[in-house]
């Protein structure tokens, strides 16, 4: 097939830290190619891909402009009227940017599906026109949020298991691994970790838009030995403190629409605690491979029973259910379906 990747072009591709979206992207785009596909994608220039990368962009938006701009539309609207170029050449169209992309598809006169990877509620004025387009959801909870949505499947994200190395033995702290806010419940951690008398490493990336919440609720705990903040890691960086963790918290207040580390803690034999939210119960076994809390309180009662957790069964947890190869079956098999639909 020649399919069309559009990615979000806030990261490279894939991400030197963070990036959820550019990640996934990556992996699939580089997984097709393997499988003999013909895979343009559009992204920014300075990412690197085994596909045909048309660069939409030097570099990514984020090194562009500093910060997150949601509402910024006028690059999305840049890469289409590229993509637009390339339509003839392509079968179909993979669409990892929200909804601005399906504006285009009369232009394109080419299937487009859509897999959202947002936790927020989404842009009901962008969704309301093309609220019948196929999308993908990345979880069941994922689609109480946009209810209206036709989604066509769900398709869990999966991981290159082999790149994470499993650990047994664990060391006596726990990781809180994540953006520094509110909604990931930094502070949460810090409480959960403070209770249990167990060293937390906080890692993650601090944007502006959080600052003062961090300057209340983190900064003041921060002593570099019961609470130590690292900043943003890469990905072996990343991969170094999830390894010897005796657990990952994950102390959410919003719907989690996945949450990629929660399955890169597990393929590393570390167990994970996390909040009753979002997409929580579908990717943790409770009891077997972390445990499912509500509240702080029971947050440190699992630690103290973290140790129960056989780390080879969170390892084998996510080789069977959280593989790249698992999901670009699926989006294979989809987009078949979807090319003999049209």
């Amino acid at each position: 097939m020649k399919i069309g990747i559009i990615s979000s072009l806030w990261r490279r591709v894939p991400p030197k830290k963070y990036g959820g979206t550019e990640y996934v992207v990556s992996l699939i785009t580089s997984e097709l190619v393997k499988r003999n596909h013909e895979v343009y994608l559009f992204a920014s220039g300075d990412s690197e891909t085994p596909a045909h990368l048309i660069p939409i962009i030097d570099r990514n938006l984020y090194d562009l402009l500093g910060e997150y701009q949601w509402n910024n539309i006028n690059y999305d609207l840049y890469q289409m009227k590229i993509v637009s170029k390339y339509a003839d050449d392509i079968e179909i169209f993979h669409n990892h940017n929200g909804f601005v992309p399906l504006y285009f598809k009369e232009a394109l006169k080419k299937p487009i599906i859509t897999t959202l990877h947002s936790s927020l509620p989404f842009s009901q004025e962008l969704a309301l026109y093309v609220k019948d387009e196929p999308y993908v959801s990345i979880s069941n909870a994922q689609r109480k949020l946009g209810p209206n949505l036709n989604f066509v499947a769900t398709i869990y994200h999966g991981i290159p298991v082999e790149l994470f190395p499993f650990q047994k033995e664990k060391k006596d702290y726990i990781v809180f691994l994540g953006t520094i806010s509110p909604y990931k419940g930094t502070d949460r951690a810090i409480k959960i970790a403070l209770k249990s008398g167990i060293k937390l490493i906080i890692a993650g990336e601090l944007r502006k838009e959080f600052k003062t919440f961090f300057d209340n609720k983190v900064k003041p705990y921060i002593d570099g030995k019961n609470i130590e903040f690292v900043g943003e890691l890469s990905f072996h960086e990343k991969i170094d403190i999830l390894k010897e963790a005796k657990a990952l918290l994950l102390p959410v207040r919003w719907e989690e629409a996945f949450g990629l580390v929660m399955i890169e803690s597990m393929a590393c034999g570390t167990p994970v605690i996390a909040f009753h939210k979002g997409a929580v119960p579908e990717i943790i076994k409770d009891k077997e491979t972390g445990f499912i809390v509500k509240n702080t309180n029971e947050a440190v009662k699992a630690l103290q029973k973290v140790e129960s957790i056989n780390p080879m069964t969170c390892r084998l947890w996510v080789e069977e259910n959280f593989n790249v190869k698992k999901m670009v079956d699926e989006y294979e098999k989809l987009y078949k379906a979807i090319l003999k639909q049209n």
